[in-house]
């Protein structure tokens, strides 16, 4: 009951906050304009890319997935250090792991609600041109899936981030340098040359575009599963131990 009524305290911040709506509002152009700009790729010729793999896999789809974790996760402590409202959410009967917690799912909430929309896109392409987006349906959920994979590790680095500093601007700069290393580490091997089979393998495991590319054509591998996963715990568990260490200095 306690975990609800803080999470319920998150949801209502993201809402009533306006930097939530223009965030939704600029996120669902970008992703709109993916979606037409993908389409309208598949338009000039004959392809055997699906509709999914071109939403999917585009240079405009991966600004506004690394941009948007920064966005979101930026003011979820820092804005309480910097408020002072962390000190009343510390002395109360609450469990920091409840605190940690419920300020992650109200971010994984709200990240699930940015995306929600683009479910539409296919919907409207379907009834529109009586086609189908993908050749089944594997392709399709395993590209929602791997979205909610990633998010969960990103939206994990963010909250650390903020945990460690009062100033938003700060953790959303932490928080964008690190994403965007584990994702540029991930295309090392396209960008060097004579990489050894060993490397190629070993960027690839780290590599959330070429995780994103398998999903969107419906190959399954637990093993992106398990590292997201894994890391995920992970970063939430040094977070519970930053926040943890603010309480003992307070």
């Amino acid at each position: 009951m306690t975990f609800l009524t803080l999470l319920n305290r998150e949801i209502r911040a993201y809402f009533l906050a306006p930097v939530a709506w223009i965030v939704l509002f600029f996120f669902l152009l970008l992703t709109g304009f993916n979606f037409y700009a993908g389409v309208a790729a598949l338009n000039r010729g004959p392809s055997e890319v699906t509709v999914v793999e071109a939403f999917f896999n585009t240079v405009f789809f991966w600004f506004g997935f690394v941009l948007v974790f920064p966005l979101i996760t930026m003011r979820l402590f820092s804005e309480e250090y910097k408020m002072g409202t962390i000190e009343p959410l510390m002395t109360a009967p609450v469990r920091d792991s409840q605190v940690v917690l419920a300020k992650y799912c109200g971010a994984l909430f709200f990240y699930v609600v940015l995306w929600l929309p683009s479910l539409l896109y296919f919907l409207v392409f379907t009834w529109v041109t009586r086609l189908q987006t993908a050749g089944a349906a594997g392709p399709f959920l395993g590209a929602y899936a791997m979205l909610l994979l990633i998010g969960m590790f990103y939206l994990s680095i963010g909250c650390l981030a903020s945990a460690l500093t009062r100033n938003q601007i700060v953790a959303a700069v932490m928080s964008f340098s690190v994403i965007t290393l584990l994702f540029f580490t991930g295309l090392l091997s396209f960008f060097v040359l004579n990489v050894t089979p060993v490397l190629r393998e070993m960027t690839a495991y780290f590599s959330s575009l070429e995780h994103m590319s398998e999903a969107s054509r419906g190959f399954f591998d637990s093993r992106p599963i398990v590292f997201y996963l894994s890391l995920t715990i992970f970063v939430l568990f040094l977070t519970f131990h930053v926040f943890q260490s603010r309480r003992w200095r307070n």
